[in-house]
């Protein structure tokens, strides 16, 4: 099946939206950004660990999770929901943790308001375009047939032509809402649409280097933070600390809860 072609936002829109927030703890704001095709839920464990110390808000991203659905995922747009949502909470300024192509909401929101993030954890993801990952689990998601009565397991059975892996399978189908009327939760033609702009980046125009303490966590397995891209990253973060977990791949904090729970610890209390 063909995506469909991607829409061109008009340039001076910027509507940012209040996002679907979970909130746990007291103390000072760590806010949680989860990544394409995820949604707040992903981050429970860790989330409830770290609210042992901090106040915690983990927010759907726009077209994810129970947040309001558009096709404009440029990520501006998708910091300015943040910044907006986190105003409302009253959690301004925060910490700020964004996995994957929420990690790209973060960097974006640190360099377009950096007085509003006291620090950035970056997780898995750098600054920089990367080649289609996800083409096909959005065509084989927009083949499925959600006809009444669908399955779990007939819905795995359909995915597992053309992904073959069963923990993103998996992963994928937590976003699938079964009964009388299947649907997806998330906003699957608008994730569509706005594939290209969500695995791109363009540096904020006129951002300057985010100052704040940063670090970046990658997975010893994943390959989205290679060693030639720290030179872009450190021309935005120059404060910028690298960590590297083994045994881990690109869901960092899913593969190991427990270390990536230390490593921000450690960070905040730093």
């Amino acid at each position: 099946m063909r995506l469909p072609s991607a829409r061109s936002p008009d340039p001076r829109a910027l509507c940012p939206m209040i996002l679907h927030a979970v909130e746990v703890g007291q103390g000072p704001p760590l806010v949680l950004l989860h990544g394409l095709f995820g949604a707040s839920r992903n981050f429970g464990v860790v989330q409830r660990r770290l609210a042992r110390r901090w106040r915690t808000i983990a927010l759907d991203l726009r077209n994810h999770g129970d947040s309001p659905h558009d096709p404009d995922m440029r990520y501006p747009t998708l910091a300015g929901d943040v910044l907006e949502t986190l105003a409302a909470l009253d959690a301004l300024p925060c910490a700020l943790l964004g996995h994957s192509m929420g990690g790209k909401v973060a960097m974006t929101t640190a360099l377009t308001r950096p007085e509003a993030v006291d620090r950035l954890l970056v997780s898995d993801i750098a600054p920089v375009a990367y080649a289609s990952h996800h083409r096909g689990l959005v065509e084989a998601m927009l083949a499925l047939d959600l006809a009444p009565g669908l399955t779990r397991a007939a819905a795995d059975a359909v995915l597992a032509r053309t992904v073959a892996a069963p923990a993103v399978r998996a992963f994928l189908l937590q976003n699938l809402r079964l009964g009388a009327t299947p649907v997806w939760r998330f906003g699957l033609t608008e994730i569509a649409h706005a594939l290209p702009v969500a695995e791109g980046w363009d540096t904020p125009p006129d951002a300057a280097p985010y100052p704040g303490p940063t670090l970046f966590v990658a997975g010893a397995t994943s390959d989205y933070i290679l060693p030639a891209y720290r030179p872009a990253i450190r021309a935005l973060f120059p404060a910028a600390r690298f960590v590297t977990m083994k045994g881990v791949g690109h869901w960092v904090h899913a593969d190991n809860p427990d270390g990536f729970t230390s490593i921000v610890e450690a960070f905040l209390a730093a």
